[in-house]
């Protein structure tokens, strides 16, 4: 795209998350030189998710917003503006300040968290997704009050290990029959679920909640638990509602259908981050990856596409991590088509990983306090490089010493 060309395409980003500022940096990053508007719902300056969970709710930092000067890479943000709708016939949307033209547009609202049937506004029930959340949180732990978490995967153990950190009394209760049954294997999770009474939260499983109520959470079964606190943490889906009556494609799950460049089915229409699935050559079926690296990196193809910069199709190895209950969780790949799982290590132990295969080849690993297991795992699954399976399942062994 030509110098003079740019300079008149105005890109605006809706969305102010991780995905969102990203996409407006590597818009500079590469040279474009257009105006760029970056446009959040929320009025706080810009800031990152994952310490939510962590230092801002424990009170050992007061934010974690981004360390980006908007103003002296000429980007114009609108904070504290709810976006309604799209039309694209029009290339504009519409704001409640009134519609925003825009030549590119770039759709990164992320995901909202999943409500807990009839505990809409009751007192003492909280979400964790946003920084005024945390706010909220806060004095919950520093005053120990007795918590109750419902939902036990990612974002519920995070909570509960701070809970417990800060001196809380920990129930958490899964209607499932294990922790992070939606996202691992049975075999993986089941000893994952002693790190909850090794640190002293009660974890209940098979537990489905029927009320809750201020100061009490009925359970299904008759169970009735005191609660100063509860914490719903069911999951999250993509924050697509705005896009009705767009024409914009949308899969199932709500998330918009981006292409292998991250394009949408409308012109000039991108989409990336929690709100986005898109097609992935690497493991053969659309992936939604609701996790902080994936914000990060799709950003960098969308700007390449924006500014026409050579660059490969979007098809990363997905990565997160997760601190929980003294544990650093690392996940990289995607293992729902593999043919065989190995274990480096005893899940009894403190560090221990899980390596899968398919026809030999590792697609996915998950580590737990066994970063370099990670980190050479990552690159085996992402050169697509075969190992021996008896190698690879001895701990001893680097994984870069595994190969076939």
């Amino acid at each position: 795209m030509s110098e003079q060309k740019q300079a008149q395409q105005h890109v605006v980003i809706v969305g102010a998350g991780m995905a969102g500022v990203q996409t407006a940096v590597a818009l500079r990053e590469q040279g474009f030189a257009g105006p760029v508007t970056l446009i959040g719902a929320e009025p706080h300056q810009p800031y990152d998710r994952p310490p939510l969970s962590k230092a801002v709710l424990l009170g050992k930092a007061e934010n974690s917003a981004f360390d980006v000067d908007f103003e002296a890479l000429g980007i114009e943000l609108r904070l504290g503006l709810d976006v309604t709708g799209l039309r694209a016939a029009d290339h504009e949307i519409d704001t409640e300040a009134g519609p925003v033209r825009y030549d590119t547009l770039v759709v990164a609202t992320g995901a909202q968290p999943v409500t807990l049937p009839g505990a809409e506004g009751v007192p003492g029930v909280h979400l964790l997704r946003t920084l005024d959340d945390a706010e909220r949180l806060g004095p919950v732990l520093a005053r120990r009050h007795t918590v109750v978490v419902v939902g036990a995967g990612w974002i519920g153990a995070e909570f509960a290990t701070a809970a417990r950190e800060a001196g809380c009394a920990v129930t958490v209760v899964e209607a499932a029959d294990r922790p992070l049954a939606g996202a691992l294997p049975a075999e993986v999770t089941t000893p994952m679920a002693e790190w909850y009474a090794a640190n002293g939260a009660e974890l209940l499983t098979h537990a489905r909640v029927d009320t809750v109520e201020p100061g009490r959470v009925l359970l299904a079964d008759g169970r009735e638990l005191p609660a100063d606190a509860v914490v719903v943490g069911i999951g999250a889906h993509p924050a697509t509602g705005w896009l009705t009556g767009s024409g914009i494609a949308l899969d199932p799950s709500g998330a918009v259908t981006a292409d292998e460049r991250l394009r949408t089915s409308l012109p000039d229409v991108y989409a990336i981050g929690d709100c986005a699935s898109f097609p992935s050559a690497r493991y053969g079926e659309r992936l939604l990856v609701h996790h902080w690296d994936n914000a990060l990196q799709g950003p960098r193809t969308v700007a390449a596409t924006i500014t026409g910069a050579a660059d490969a199709p979007y098809d990363p190895v997905p990565y997160f991590w997760s601190e929980q209950f003294g544990r650093f969780v690392q996940y990289a790949g995607h293992h729902a088509d593999a043919d065989e799982l190995l274990w480096r290590g005893d899940p009894a132990d403190e560090t221990w990983s899980v390596l899968w295969l398919r026809a030999g080849v590792p697609v996915a690993l998950l580590a737990v306090g066994r970063p370099r297991d990670l980190a050479q795992g990552r690159k085996l699954i992402e050169t697509g490089t075969a190992v021996d399976p008896a190698r690879a399942a001895d701990p001893s062994i680097p994984l870069k010493g595994a190969l076939r």
